[in-house]
């Protein structure tokens, strides 16, 4: 604080600071006011014709206050920038603006030209949306001394509808899933009442972030992916969605698309920065990530699932056979995420397994001739007397059994199986899936999953 404050000194000494003791009522009357006027609103510097009796009067009493910066008269203002080229405003488009709060500390504005200087920052990257507040940053560069630094804004992001990708994209998401199902209260446990009812009064009000967390598990809402941590979780590789948010805003040309860090570094430039905004296409994410998980060999694959279960699984860290739960997914996870999604089952205990009516289900357990379930019995006495408990001796068995009670139809042994152990139809190859449950759990399973059916066939 103290070397803004040795910078903002400086301004005032310059005569290109003022306090302003404005309430933020008394600005709001001044804007509506513009508004019924149908013009621009300018703050109209009235404290800056406070004598200098009055402005220590007000600092002695406590009075709220801001300090504002004086825009020097002169000509117009023209940012140089990297990507979108030379940019010109009127000097009198940028208003005496606010370069320190209420509370004491400096403004956005303010804090990041001193810290760019400082620091001795050369280039600056950052959104177009940005770019009009470049103008007020170079006026304060110009006062205090401090020499420009290169600026570049980039195009901004949208989703695929137009729209523009904001973090407000999941206060959206819920909102529209509390309007169209009626939600008129948090579940319990959840969210406060308090935070709840601040939410609800204005669209403007947004949860925290670990309120609307819980709010979307409580309610079984997927929220969009949109800040980094959030591709993390979702089970995404760093260096996939660093590929692929740089090809949003640059090309290294000649058709490729994916890079490493290395190649980027070796063949950015600021000059193929595209000025044009991107949209923001997830399936292709998907699909580098894709490609890049396959190209990992097993142990790559093993080393980088286990450190993302560690953070965001750790359920499935704690697998027993955890190489081969990794080998069991590799080639049919996406992203990390998915290895956990279709293997829930895998840390859950055997009697919280449920079957929820599905057309899958019906038709491996329940339709045909001979059913699933009628076949159960003799699965379930078959892998009680195996000695070997591994993926060819189960394989083996399963084969045994298709021919024996299903004309040699695997499908109709296996999937029966899956079903049972699993809660339904997804799982990793079915010998793999019952060697990570073990041979106690799949029995018990198994015996759980024909007992429910068969009473409810009785009844």
């Amino acid at each position: 604080m103290d070397i803004y404050k040795e910078q903002l000194q400086r301004l005032f000494d310059a005569g290109l600071a003022y306090y302003a003791f404005e309430t933020p009522k008394e600005l709001g009357e001044e804007r509506k006011k513009a508004r019924a006027e149908k013009r621009a609103y300018r703050y109209n510097r009235a404290s800056l014709e406070l004598s200098p009796e009055t402005v220590e009067q007000n600092l002695k009493e406590g009075k709220p206050h801001v300090v504002r910066f004086k825009v020097p008269e002169g000509g117009a203002l023209t940012v140089t920038d990297c990507v979108v080229g030379e940019v010109t405003v009127a000097r009198t488009e940028v208003d005496d603006f606010v370069i320190f709060k209420g509370d004491g500390f400096p403004t956005f504005h303010f804090a990041v030209i001193v810290d760019d200087a400082l620091m001795n920052v050369t280039h600056v990257l950052r959104g177009q949306e940005h770019l009009n507040n470049t103008f007020k940053h170079i006026l304060l560069q110009e006062a205090l001394g401090f020499e420009q630094p290169t600026y570049a804004h980039i195009s901004l992001i949208f989703n695929p509808d137009g729209s523009k990708m904001s973090k407000r994209d999941k206060d959206k998401t819920l909102r529209k899933f509390v309007r169209e199902n009626n939600v008129e209260s948090a579940p319990e446990s959840c969210v406060s009442e308090d935070a709840w009812a601040t939410w609800q009064a204005s669209k403007d009000n947004q949860l925290s972030t670990d309120d609307a967390t819980k709010l979307a598990l409580a309610l079984g809402v997927e929220l969009p992916e949109i800040n980094v941590d959030d591709f993390k979780q979702a089970g995404y590789m760093p260096e996939v969605l660093l590929n692929y948010l740089c090809l949003l805003g640059w090309s290294p040309g000649n058709d490729v698309e994916q890079f490493d860090a290395d190649f980027l570094v070796e063949k950015f430039s600021l000059d193929r920065i595209v000025k044009s905004p991107a949209k923001f296409d997830r399936a292709k994410l998907l699909a580098f990530n894709l490609d890049a998980l396959q190209k990992l060999s097993q142990e790559e694959f093993e080393s980088k699932l286990l450190a993302w279960c560690q953070e965001y699984a750790p359920a499935f860290a704690s697998i027993e056979n955890f190489s081969l739960f990794a080998s069991a997914n590799h080639e049919r996870s996406k992203t990390f995420r998915d290895a956990t999604v279709t293997s829930s089952f895998l840390v859950k205990d055997d009697e919280a397994i449920a079957w929820p009516e599905s057309k899958p289900l019906k038709k491996a357990l329940l339709k045909g001739e001979v059913s699933g379930l009628s076949r159960m019995p003799a699965i379930i006495e078959a892998f009680g007397q195996l000695e070997t408990w591994n993926a060819e001796s189960i394989d083996s068995c399963l084969n045994a059994l298709a021919e024996e009670l299903a004309d040699g139809n695997l499908g109709k042994v296996a999937q029966p199986v899956r079903i049972a152990v699993a809660g339904g139809p997804v799982s990793p190859p079915i010998g793999d899936t019952l060697v990570l449950l073990g041979k106690e759990s799949t029995l018990c399973r198994l015996t759980r999953c024909h007992d429910f059916f068969a009473s409810a066939c009785d009844a």
